[in-house]
């Protein structure tokens, strides 16, 4: 144990946390990016290492191993990879048991993190998981995991912790972080510019995920989808932001569809592709609440192996997959899952939303409220609990 601890965040004590982090995938990077901007406002000097991908590099982030390798969704998805995976993370732990942090923080990806945290919290090492496992809408037997595993969990949503509370989890309401980074009005031309799109006409964007999984079974069905509506709706555009790994893999898909002189393919910027749309056609995940909170029309889709589809709707509690209408507890916006995702049924609900400037009224005030619930301090919230951590260890 250090002794820093019982002073967390003191100024000019010369002594600071490290921290032992873990973010799976792209939307775990970019939170964790961001809590560790707010962390390192509190305590300078911090060192942070574990896995991670770009965002948290560029705040100074030690990379064991790129958070990509932990990009896997669903059951048999992650059967195909599980060993990896397994090697990762006992080395990981070897490497973190040896050289103790005074805090770890796992960040979703709770399939890998809550194990992890579990061994560490036995150990001594006290453990932050950032992100409620999403309990109240499928595998509610997580809880007791959750339990076991974090000293602390912070909540994205105000719900969360009296849910977890009640099952003798400690909890923190700490906001989403990236309702405090979109903009409550995004500026929609200033984005086309930016991406090279007209000023006029209607922009479609299309969001088929950040895992290779996704790309394999949703980016042809989009991809086919934007063919349907470009053939009745020839001045439409399209802009398809891509995860820079997958750039070479989503580009030949569109070659293959016929559709990559017609759809602007671009590494990155998923926020500048959803400012700049008018609509967008999304995977489910983090991204449909980054897509609310732009205040943009959705349609959400989804679609993997038959035996995972199986398995995961058997464990769902709420007739709801898409976090807008999660949140919403209402179904907001259209959902087309599995086998009802097809080109034609895609391209139909995209359609209606162009053809409706009155239902896309009513949804985007909705999405400024939700916006509104959302938006708190979160580096402070999250900062303050992380420090009441070090302090009780």
């Amino acid at each position: 144990m250090t002794s820093y601890r019982a002073f967390p965040g003191v100024p000019g004590s010369g002594v600071w946390p490290r921290l032992g982090m873990v973010a799976g995938e792209t939307s775990g990077d970019l939170l964790a990016g961001l809590l560790l901007e707010g962390l390192r406002a509190r305590w300078p000097t911090l060192s942070a290492h574990g896995i991670g991908g770009p965002r948290m590099l560029s705040h100074g982030f030690d990379a064991w191993w790129p958070s990509d390798r932990l990009a896997v969704r669903g059951y048999v998805e992650v059967l195909r990879h599980y060993r990896g995976i397994v090697a990762i993370r006992e080395q990981l732990k070897s490497r973190l048991l040896q050289q103790p942090p005074d805090v770890f923080i796992g960040v979703d990806a709770p399939d890998f993190n809550l194990d992890l945290e579990r061994s560490l919290k036995q150990a001594g090492i006290p453990t932050v998981h950032f992100v409620c496992p999403s309990v109240w809408a499928w595998r509610a037997d997580r809880l007791s995991r959750i339990r076991a595993s974090a000293d602390q969990v912070l909540c994205l949503f105000p719900f969360e912790p009296a849910l977890l509370q009640a099952h003798g989890v400690a909890a923190t309401y700490v906001g989403h972080p990236l309702a405090g980074v979109i903009p409550m009005q995004p500026d929609k031309a200033a984005a086309r510019r930016a991406l090279g799109l007209s000023p006029h006409g209607p922009v479609v964007a299309l969001l088929p995920g950040s895992r290779a999984s996704e790309i394999r079974y949703l980016a042809r069905r989009f991809l086919d989808a934007a063919a349907l509506l470009r053939r009745e709706r020839p001045a439409l555009q399209f802009v398809l932001p891509a995860v820079p790994a997958l750039l070479a893999s989503i580009t030949a898909i569109a070659q293959e569809s016929g559709m990559h002189a017609h759809v602007k393919i671009v590494a990155g910027q998923s926020h500048q592709a959803l400012a700049a749309c008018d609509v967008t056609l999304i995977a489910s995940g983090t991204a449909t609440l980054e897509a609310a909170l732009f205040k943009r029309p959705m349609v959400i889709a989804y679609n993997m192996h038959w035996l995972s589809w199986q398995i995961m709707r058997r464990q769902r509690l709420q007739p709801w997959v898409g976090l807008p209408n999660i949140l919403c507890q209402q179904f907001v916006v259209p959902e087309l899952l599995q086998g009802e995702a097809t080109p034609p049924a895609l391209a139909r609900a995209v359609g209606l939303w162009l053809d409706d400037a009155g239902r896309t009224e009513a949804l985007q005030q909705r999405f400024v409220q939700l916006h509104h619930d959302l938006r708190r301090d979160t580096a402070r919230l999250a900062s303050d609990a992380i420090a009441q951590v070090l302090q009780h260890a």
